[in-house]
């Protein structure tokens, strides 16, 4: 399809750096502040802001079109990374100053993360999403391969530094490539101002039974990814003895399992079965993640967390799929920015939650991480409904 393949390398490159950015930023202050506290509270500031900002987000891609707004975030992702990086070598980078800097760069998020995803229903027929929502799913896996074993190497290697300084470069090169995709604008005389648009959208959300099931789904079942997000590095550096490397190999060797499942499912088709296939990943994904109390090994880590990337792969190719069949077109961009920063938001919420658990007890964490994850495991049955039931327009 044309412009598909820049989209893709854009996404790609894009989303290695942000991945990066998020392994980074831990180990950073890990690194710098000897704080799972700070660490939790950063990944919380570098999220949030953005999420809340999100129905904006949404109005201003169905107005103005998504590349040229993803590209905008891409840059801004590439001037604060650098900023965060040289005021660190000049010793001056005091936490306060830190939180600003990544309350700031959080602000644009939601127009790459939605922006570039709701381009891909645009770009590719409805007969070939559950293939298209693959590559999406398949590309975010490749940036967790990529991303997150590159940023542990850097780091280890160079400094947390020199880790956002590619990072900046990443993201400049993904501006580069998104300024290639063509991107079809519609425009609409007598249209009303982005606010009423974004209160719209809002609406629009709110009233779809699919999203708000997914809404409860995700931000429920996202808790437990916010608090592995610290548990898994503290339990890797601190309990296992090993180093920055090594949180990123194993994050990596998550993303290649994910990659694979992803790709397999997208060979077949979903439809009539979302429901019960989010349901069984969640609850491998919960067995799994039940092993790392126990771990007294890195290679129980890396077993745990391969079954959870392999678990990972369908649910991300269902749940893309569900939620394009069930909005329409003239939505993607406000219901996509909605839908997916309420989907995200329990994952900072649960980095930020774990942090004082993680002071109190590792293990009670990571227990935690598996018990929320059990639980949103019955919104896809009860929240979900079993056919459209697409919202009309507000």
């Amino acid at each position: 399809m044309p412009g598909f393949g820049y989209l893709l390398a854009s996404m790609l490159f894009g989303r290695v750096s942000g991945q990066m950015v998020a392994i980074t930023l831990v180990l950073f202050v890990l690194a710098r502040y000897h704080s799972p506290q700070l660490a939790g509270l950063t990944v919380l500031l570098a999220v949030t802001p953005g999420l809340v900002l999100s129905p904006i987000a949404g109005a201003l891609l169905d107005r103005y079109g998504r590349a040229r707004l993803v590209m905008l975030d891409y840059l801004i992702a590439a001037a604060t990374g650098l900023l965060v990086a040289g005021l660190s070598w000049r010793h001056e980078l005091p936490a306060p100053l830190l939180l600003a800097i990544v309350f700031v760069s959080s602000l644009t998020a939601p127009l790459s993360n939605s922006g570039a995803r709701s381009l891909f229903p645009v770009l590719a027929p409805r007969h070939l999403w559950e293939r298209a929502n693959a590559l999406d799913s398949g590309g975010h896996v490749i940036a967790t391969l990529l991303g997150a074993p590159l940023a542990g190497v850097v780091v280890g290697v160079a400094g947390p530094e020199w880790a956002l300084v590619t990072t900046a470069a990443g993201y400049t090169l993904a501006a580069g490539l998104m300024s290639r995709v063509h991107d079809p604008i519609v425009t609409e005389a007598g249209r009303p101002s982005v606010f009423v648009d974004a209160w719209h959208g809002l609406q629009y959300v709110v009233h779809n039974p699919s999203l708000r099931g997914l809404a409860l789904t995700l931000s429920t079942f996202n808790l437990s990814w916010g608090v592995l997000n610290i548990a898994v590095p503290v339990l890797v550096l601190g309990r296992l003895h090993q180093g920055p490397a090594t949180v990123g190999l194993i994050w990596g060797a998550m993303g290649a399992a994910g990659l694979v499942s992803a790709l397999l499912t997208g060979r077949i088709s979903t439809h009539g079965r979302e429901r019960q296939l989010m349901v069984a990943a969640i609850v491998v994904s919960a067995a799994a993640m039940a092993l790392l109390p126990f771990a007294g090994a890195v290679s129980i880590v890396i077993a745990a967390l391969v079954i959870v990337g392999m678990a990972n792969g369908p649910f991300d190719v269902v749940l893309f799929t569900l939620r394009q069949r069930r909005t329409e077109p003239a939505w993607f961009g406000r219901a996509f920015a909605i839908s997916m920063s309420v989907n995200w938001i329990g994952s900072p919420i649960g980095s930020a939650l774990a942090g004082p658990v993680i002071a109190w007890s590792l293990d009670a964490a990571l227990w935690a991480a598996v018990a929320i994850a059990l639980f949103s495991a019955l919104f896809p049955i009860v929240a979900v409904p079993a056919r459209d039931e697409t919202a009309a327009q507000p």
